[in-house]
């Protein structure tokens, strides 16, 4: 990737972070359709309508559509509380994603507990009840295969739900995102190379400097390193995206990494941050993203906002 590229993608990004009884038997979701949703909600802005959901849809799990357009049916929610982690900001009520995002959570969970000063996971945002936009925040998490992860170590795990609204992480970066900080441990890398060496995993994105650092560490097996990309922000936390589950139809993954441990790359993102290349002179003003509106997300994604 060439200076000019990344400093395009720099000024790209940063406008967009200034700018996750009984029960009825589930509705068997039909096959997806190239065509879009026509409902009298078709022109409704999609972060209102599934905003305003508060349980998941009574349909068999699926995520639909894709990362940043799309929503998810039959969605599990993550328990507030674990043996081995903690649902932070419960008042977004974004713990719910697709069963197998949540057993995927708890996994890693366990994995963390078993690295010193952790007892395991503080979790951020996954998903809205029934995925979708959000009201505020990501344009991704919308068909609950994504997980935002603490960097803060999970000390304690008794937090009260009002502790964990006024609880914050800790930043690991220094000289904006070129290097890690004092907060970095070996603790965090472990927790992330287990992450990236799940199957289930397609992506986790944090800092560049944290990248460079772990290729700088990284010891024997390097193959992890080639799912962990570089990406603004992220020194709070790190982002985990799941491929699309075995059998998923509707669901459509990202693009796999480039090949290779995609050290070479990060470097180049830390390099650009330490010398910002000159602004390219030809690049045109970007419009501002409208807001989606239901007919841009699949058609299923109708009837998951029906759904009882």
């Amino acid at each position: 990737m060439t200076r000019l590229s990344i400093g395009l993608l720099t000024a790209i990004a940063g406008l967009i972070l200034a700018s996750c009884d009984e029960a009825p038997a589930p509705e068997v979701l039909a096959p997806p359709e190239p065509v879009i949703a026509t409902s009298g909600n078709s022109n409704a802005i999609a972060k209102q309508l599934f905003g305003a959901k508060k349980e998941a849809s009574a349909q068999r799990p699926g995520p639909l559509g894709s990362y940043a357009k799309g929503c998810v049916a039959g969605a599990a929610q993550l328990p507030e509380t674990g043996p081995t982690w903690q649902a932070m900001r419960l008042s977004r009520n974004r713990n719910w994603a697709h069963p197998e995002t949540v057993d995927f959570v708890q996994d890693l969970s366990r994995k963390a507990a078993q690295q010193p000063g952790w007892n395991g996971l503080y979790v951020g945002d996954l998903s809205q009840p029934r995925g979708g936009p959000m009201l505020t925040g990501h344009a991704s998490h919308q068909i609950g295969l994504d997980a935002d992860i603490w960097l803060r170590p999970a000390d304690n795990l008794a937090l009260s739900a009002s502790e964990r609204e006024n609880i914050s992480s800790i930043s690991l970066r220094r000289d904006r995102g070129a290097f890690v900080n004092d907060n970095w441990t070996p603790a965090h890398q472990e927790i992330i190379r287990a992450a990236a060496s799940d199957p289930r995993v397609a992506r986790i994105f944090i800092f560049p400097g944290a990248k460079v650092r772990m290729c700088q560490d990284a010891k024997g097996d390097r193959s992890w390193l080639n799912k962990v990309r570089p990406w603004f922000g992220h020194h709070y936390h790190f982002h985990v995206r799941l491929k699309c589950p075995a059998g998923a139809e509707g669901c459509i993954d990202q693009a796999p990494p480039p090949a290779g441990d995609g050290c070479a790359d990060a470097q180049a993102w830390v390099n650009n941050i330490l010398n910002p290349p000159p602004p390219d002179p030809n690049a045109k003003p970007r419009k501002p993203r409208r807001d989606l509106v239901l007919a841009d997300l699949p058609a299923q994604c109708a009837a998951v906002l029906q759904s009882r």
